[in-house]
């Protein structure tokens, strides 16, 4: 299973990890208190000079994150249909600093790392005995793992299409995407229950 950690040494990467979770928790709660466009086209400014000084050659960072971007802007395009333009560009400029700072934090941080600190900042939760901090670090820590394989399938399934000649379809794409992606998951279900992680 891939990875999005870049594995270089940057003092981004370096600092710790609990540091980036908590800033990039502040910075979203900012982020959406900001209505100033200049003060979020800023904010991009910054994300996008962390994120591309995480040690990512130009083409894969710009590869990675053209889905979220894609996404973000058919979501501006709606926003423009039923509210001000001035809307639109906030709830766009907000949502893509948001991405690249949560992208500069998971290019800089082991996934190790990132389940670790996840299940330390979950346990006062099972203290009370509302869940269990390890199964919470491991099923995020999945979640992220599973962001780039998905992301391959999706061009897998595409690049199939177009080696048949055929016209690629939302329709077309997304149920295989969802029954390969559902498979694995079973799949690393069973790996998980044999292991007897869940258990312990």
């Amino acid at each position: 299973m891939q990875t999005l950690h870049v594995d270089v040494d940057t003092w981004l990467h370096r600092l710790s990890p609990r540091v980036k979770l908590v800033t990039l928790a502040a910075l979203g709660i900012l982020l959406f208190l900001l209505n100033s466009i200049a003060a979020l086209a800023l904010a991009n400014f910054i994300g996008a000079a962390l994120y591309f000084r995480t040690g990512l050659p130009l083409r894969e960072a710009l590869r990675r994150l053209r889905p979220i971007l894609i996404s973000i802007a058919m979501l501006a395009l709606f926003t423009v249909l039923l509210s001000p333009l001035h809307a639109a560009i906030v709830v766009a400029l907000r949502l893509t600093a948001l991405a690249l700072f949560a992208a500069a934090v998971t290019a800089t941080t082991s996934m190790t790392a990132f389940m670790d600190e996840i299940t330390t900042l979950a346990m006062p939760l099972e203290k009370i005995g509302m869940l269990r901090a390890a199964d919470i670090g491991l099923a995020i820590g999945l979640v992220i793992r599973f962001v780039p394989e998905i992301l391959d399938r999706y061009r897998a399934i595409r690049d199939a299409h177009q080696a048949r000649g055929i016209k690629i379809r939302m329709a077309t794409t997304l149920a295989p995407l969802i029954i390969l992606t559902l498979r694995d998951a079973d799949n690393i279900a069973a790996a998980i229950d044999a292991r007897g992680i869940r258990r312990h």
